[in-house]
């Protein structure tokens, strides 16, 4: 099976947890599951219409600051900005609004404005989102896509602890999330596109294109 992330042929059965089969990228360190255990868009929109992602949710925006403070910090003054895929509620664009930059909104199925697509910016976010990417290979086109030169594409998402707790931990039980990226995979993806990432705290990684 080939890894969506970077198509390479190298994977290997990673974990089978019930009916669930994963494998693992010999090249790039993705963890995924196939595409025929990929949930429907019925389940997916039942599921993201459970997420609690208000402004007003106090314990939403501490978990959001985690991403927004390292972001905040390698960000000139009055940047121009895209949240992709930003859910029902983006949190997200608000905390950036109010600390001078402007946010257009993307999301598949709450803001599907393809308008905002045709433009470049200066960053991107995407925020507890690439673990849903069914074809991640493309979305992270897309998302380098947007970008200017010398742009920034922040991502939030969960690092993969180590096969001994892979069963049990809770990112992996949420049945939307079907492919999970190690550090080496957003660094094998920052190579590919020109750019460079650092990682600045856990589950956090930031990608610049050169200018």
């Amino acid at each position: 099976m080939n890894c969506p992330v970077c198509h390479c042929i190298a994977t290997d059965p990673y974990a089978t947890i019930g009916v669930l089969r994963y494998w693992r990228c010999g090249r790039c360190a993705a963890i995924y599951l196939g595409p025929e255990q990929h949930p429907s868009a019925e389940v997916e929109l039942t599921k993201y219409r459970q997420h609690q992602n208000s402004i007003d949710d106090v314990g939403y925006c501490e978990f959001l600051s985690v991403f927004a403070t390292p972001l905040l910090a390698r960000l000139p003054a009055a940047q121009r900005g895209i949240d992709f895929g930003c859910g029902p509620g983006p949190a997200l664009a608000h905390m950036l609004r109010a600390a001078g930059h402007s946010v257009a909104l993307y999301d598949p199925m709450f803001f599907p404005d393809d308008a905002v697509l045709a433009s470049r910016y200066d960053f991107v976010t995407c925020t507890e989102v690439a673990e849903h990417f069914h074809a991640p290979a493309q979305a992270f086109a897309q998302l380098f896509g947007l970008l200017r030169r010398g742009g920034l594409l922040a991502v939030m998402t969960g690092f993969p602890p180590p096969l001994a707790q892979f069963a049990s931990w809770h990112y992996r039980r949420d049945p939307t999330h079907v492919v999970f990226y190690a550090p080496e995979t957003l660094q094998w993806l920052a190579r590919q596109y020109g750019a460079s990432c650092e990682i600045p705290c856990r589950n956090v990684a930031m990608l610049r294109l050169e200018g």
